[in-house]
């Protein structure tokens, strides 16, 4: 049978990478898609026969479309292709792939691009949340060329600012799943929370460590990442996750002093190899603990007053700064909106094949 051709667009959002596609281009059935992403994107560890880069950050998917609700302009999928495992996991956002959903609408008629700038209303499916991404349109296309440098990407790039409006318990119901801002799992105090994904915030040096380790050491650990394992299966209960142990969520973050003139040091779990930076997401619900008083991360970076606040995130390979708008709430702090910038670029166009096989009946 012959192959299928896919109409797509390789882009990079933030420190990712992946294909973007046209939900109208792809199988409406969610099990024939995710075998036709798993064909598209490769299988085996080395995703030798697909186009995914053998690494968590570049073996992600992005599926853009109108909007399916009136108060955003597109709709967002986020999906990650799990390297070696042959599946894909839906349960969480990506705040890097995020970054390219703008452009990527603008270039594909979704939205019309306004002069100079165009704000695109992004309805994230995964957790039902709101972002706007505001994107340089100067003369009326998308500009990728610019000044603003991020962390983890070389070079400079045009600048994409985002608003994360209420994206407070997307994934687990709460902004603190459990009600509390600190709890206790297998004797080790563990802050659970979800502004945009679901972390677990833990102290480095309850687990022999500095924090500022490479994630080459922390991954050639057997036992740190044993331990870490076993906290967030449990995590994953209590964060109304369910049984967590095939999902990507929730995301385990080390935290240390700053070593570099931050606020705060990490070193993410995502959840079994170490990110090399951080992502968006992860970011926000580090800063947002650190806001929040008897956190973990508020020992290290103090909540301070409620209103406009900035917190520089550092992490392997830099730091990432968050913006925040705190305000008072019944139950405590109420984080009224996260903002941070990212850049993206697009990267190539055109058709990404797969078997025809593949396209009719859903398995490999």
């Amino acid at each position: 049978m012959k192959q299928r051709a896919i109409p797509c667009t390789l882009m990079r959002g933030g420190t990712s990478k992946g294909p973007f596609f046209l939900a109208n281009d792809l199988p409406a059935d969610p099990a024939v898609r995710d075998a036709v992403l798993v064909a598209a994107m490769g299988s085996d560890a080395r995703q030798i026969d697909g186009v995914g880069g053998a690494d968590t950050l570049t073996s992600k998917v992005a599926i853009v479309g109108p909007s399916s609700r009136p108060d955003a302009d597109v709709d967002y999928l986020f999906l990650q292709v799990v390297v070696g495992e042959g599946r894909v996991d839906a349960s969480q956002n990506c705040g890097n792939m995020l970054a390219g959903v703008g452009p990527f609408a603008i270039e594909h008629g979704l939205v019309p691009a306004n002069r100079p700038r165009t704000s695109v209303r992004i309805h994230m499916v995964n957790t039902a949340s709101i972002a706007v991404a505001h994107i340089q349109t100067p003369d009326g296309h998308v500009r990728y060329d610019g000044d603003a440098r991020i962390d983890g990407v070389p070079g400079t790039a045009a600048p994409i600012d985002i608003d994360f409006l209420d994206v407070a318990g997307g994934s687990c119901g709460a902004l603190l799943p459990s009600g509390n801002a600190r709890d206790v799992i297998a004797d080790t105090d563990v802050t659970l929370i979800d502004n945009g994904m679901p972390v677990v915030v833990m102290r480095a040096a309850d687990f022999g460590q500095t924090g500022h380790e490479t994630p080459e050491q922390m991954e050639a650990d057997g036992s740190l990442r044993a331990r870490v394992e076993a906290i967030r299966l449990e995590a994953g209960k209590r964060m109304n996750l369910g049984d967590v142990t095939k999902k990507t969520v929730p995301k385990m973050c080390l935290v240390a002093p700053p070593e570099n003139g931050g606020d705060i040091s990490t070193r993410m779990f995502i959840p079994h190899k170490v990110h090399k930076a951080i992502g968006v997401f992860g970011a926000v619900s580090v800063a947002t603990a650190c806001a929040l008083p008897g956190s973990i991360a508020s020992e290290i970076a103090p909540s301070g007053e409620d209103g406009a606040r900035s917190f520089d995130i550092e992490h392997p390979t830099g730091f990432f700064t968050v913006s925040m708008e705190i305000e008072p709430g019944p139950s405590g702090p109420h984080v009224r909106r996260s903002a941070l910038l990212r850049t993206a670029r697009a990267l190539m166009a055109g058709d990404l094949f797969v078997p025809g096989d593949v396209w009719r009946n859903g398995s490999l």
